[in-house]
């Protein structure tokens, strides 16, 4: 929360406030829970699936970190995965573009959380229905990586 919190230049009454509204959606089996791929989640959400392919960035987040890879060590290769793919280090996640393509870009669970325990039972319960700012600043658009990168994180955009 501290993360968020500094993200927002927030503190005193304000920063309780974000704290309070800002607490991280929690799903109740997360550390259960795999990373199965967009292509799972497209049988039954096919019109979010499409729209999330056609308009999000993070759909092809693999393309501009490419680029990249080449002049990268390993070390900072694996913290670029962290952003750039899809559960890196946890899993089901991305491993490697030979060993798990389907999960080089960013896809729907990168906001939503893991969802094999959603794609197997339906239960929406079982998936984070209404990803929360928090996942967002705390992961991947905090102020040291918008400050390095020169990018605005683009929350609430509506990606599906």
């Amino acid at each position: 929360m501290n993360k968020l919190l500094k993200y927002a230049g927030l503190s005193g009454l304000a920063g309780l406030l974000a704290a309070l509204i800002f607490t991280p959606a929690a799903l109740p089996a997360e550390e259960e829970a795999a990373y199965v791929g967009a292509e799972a989640c497209s049988s039954c959400h096919e019109g979010q699936y499409a729209s999330f392919m056609e308009k999000s960035a993070k759909a092809h987040s693999w393309k501009s970190l490419e680029k990249m890879l080449p002049k990268l060590t390993e070390d900072e290769k694996k913290e670029c995965y962290a952003c750039h793919t899809t559960g890196y280090g946890k899993p089901g996640g991305f491993l490697s573009l030979e060993q798990t393509p389907e999960k080089a870009n960013l896809s729907c669970e990168a906001c939503h959380g893991p969802g094999s325990l959603h794609s197997e039972s339906g239960d929406p319960e079982e998936i984070r229905r209404r990803p929360d700012v928090y996942n967002c600043v705390v992961f991947c658009h905090n102020s040291e990586r918008v400050q390095i990168f020169k990018f605005k994180p683009m929350l609430y955009h509506g990606g599906h």
